[in-house]
């Protein structure tokens, strides 16, 4: 009867362990922040422009991008993207008026000393025109006070690369793509 008891108290106390455990693991896993996503089309006929930006809220409150994009006519080389003051895309994407500068400081390469809270950066495209960017900010906010949400801003592909230098936007070419950050 001992044995039996013993037996019987480690199994439940494994059962316990194993429902703890999955309680816990399942609590962690659970978090499910906001979330927005950016679709990219072409600003041109003669362009093709694909892709997407998904934002997603992080437990610490950051918001975590990942961009992926695709402009074949640019395989190879590099194209900047930026967030951009509103979410509209007529005009060639001159709609969306200048980069996102909530804090009012100078363009620059993201990290430095000045730059945008839009001044996402150059993006390398491979032999296929596909490039792939993450990045995780305090900066933004998927929702929250003006001067971090991004929701409602307009994302612009451009021709060119971003100097990093040239003010007000880095002499980064034309509009070739846009899209517009919406909740999911």
């Amino acid at each position: 009867m001992k044995q039996s008891f013993s037996f019987f108290a480690q199994a439940f106390f494994a059962l316990a362990l194993i429902t703890l455990t999955s309680f816990f693991s399942c609590q962690k896993d659970h978090f499910k922040g906001k979330s927005a996503v950016a679709v990219l089309s072409g600003t041109k006929e003669d362009t093709v422009v694909q892709g997407a930006l998904h934002f997603s809220e992080q437990k610490d409150g950051s918001v975590k991008m990942e961009l992926e994009v695709f402009v074949p006519v640019m395989a190879g080389k590099s194209v900047a993207v930026h967030l951009h003051e509103h979410g509209m895309c007529g005009n060639a994407g001159a709609d969306a008026h200048g980069h996102w500068n909530p804090t009012g400081k100078q363009h620059g390469q993201w990290g430095s000393a000045s730059f945008h809270a839009g001044d996402i950066g150059n993006i390398p495209l491979n032999a296929a025109g596909r490039g792939r960017l993450e990045r995780t900010t305090n900066l933004w906010t998927i929702g929250g006070a003006d001067a971090t949400n991004i929701l409602g801003r307009g994302v612009i592909v451009h021709s060119g690369v971003d100097d990093y230098t040239s003010q007000p936007a880095g002499n980064s070419g034309t509009r070739i793509g846009c899209g517009m950050i919406e909740t999911q």
